[in-house]
């Protein structure tokens, strides 16, 4: 099977790749600063000599995006917005002119499309979705991604929850954290957590591929979300450290001036249930914290 991954040089490509390359799969990444035999340059903006490589390729994942973990300034709004909507327009471009269309087409998108709730259970058919400024780049993104409908080209938009692993993302942050006593709670500690174990998530997107009835918005997050409270509950627990300080509001504030982030990303509960693959026989590896924590402090 022939995999384009692009934008696939940070945590989740790089992840994929791994998992791919391992069932003896052939993966091409699409990146700014290619380094090795299998990396090719891309600009995310403009067709290219990129473009051969997606006609004829099985799959085509794209996971091209400025990353949330910022300040949201006017200029970070601006590249956020457009990392996503102009690499999932020059891509359909690409796809438009293969004489061999990809037969699936997967495309970042995110969780955090749902509006905060600690109570409702949101699923792809039941979610609601607000108006913010996260939401709406969202709501755009997928917009996008769906605005045109190739014959052939199968596409499922991977609305994903916060991904556990070692290598990247929020798991080495919040075990440096907790290591530092500093693991209590965010806030009121009531906001949802949801979560994916990595391997879950490489799982789920293989699972798509090999599922020709699954398409459209999927909830890509495990079946259990935790409230921030307990997850650094169980943080502390897993990792023997006695306590943790809590952090309350004003203080997440202060902090996030000098991490240059958003208290929304500690704050938002998003409480996300993956309706699509539970219902149609997707298993879980790590459906519940606890063994995830384990396997990934173990590891």
């Amino acid at each position: 099977m022939k995999v384009i991954i692009a934008g696939g040089t940070g945590f989740l490509g790089e992840s994929l790749e791994k998992y791919f390359r391992g069932k003896n799969d052939q993966v091409f990444i699409l990146t700014r600063r290619p380094k090795r035999d299998n990396e090719i340059y891309w600009d995310a903006r403009t067709l290219g000599e990129w473009k051969n490589s997606i006609d004829g390729a099985d799959v085509l994942i794209n996971l091209t995006g400025k990353t949330v973990d910022c300040r949201y300034h006017e200029k970070n709004k601006k590249e956020i917005y457009t990392s996503r909507i102009y690499s999932t327009r020059i891509l359909q471009q690409a796809v438009d002119q293969c004489a061999i269309k990809p037969k699936i087409w997967l495309n970042a998108a995110s969780a955090t499309i749902y509006v905060h709730s600690e109570t409702q259970l949101n699923t792809e058919e039941n979610g609601i979705i607000g108006d913010d400024f996260s939401m709406n780049i969202c709501k755009s993104w997928e917009k996008e991604f769906f605005k045109i409908d190739n014959k052939n080209v199968r596409k499922a938009a991977l609305r994903t929850s916060i991904v556990l692993g070692n290598n990247g993302g929020a798991f080495p942050k919040l075990r440096t954290i907790t290591k530092f006593g500093l693991g209590g709670k965010h806030g009121r500690g009531e906001q949802k957590v949801s979560w994916i174990h990595i391997d879950d998530f490489c799982k789920a997107v293989e699972w798509i591929i090999n599922h020709e009835d699954a398409s459209g918005p999927i909830n890509i997050t495990a079946p259990n979300p935790v409230s921030n409270e307990d997850l650094m509950k169980k943080m502390r627990k897993h990792l023997k450290i006695p306590f943790g300080l809590n952090a309350p509001v004003w203080q997440l504030e202060i902090a996030s001036l000098f991490l240059n982030t958003e208290t929304e990303l500690l704050l938002k509960s998003r409480n996300v249930y993956p309706g699509k693959l539970t219902r149609n026989g997707f298993r879980f590896s790590y459906p519940e914290l606890d063994n995830a924590l384990t396997d990934l402090l173990n590891n």
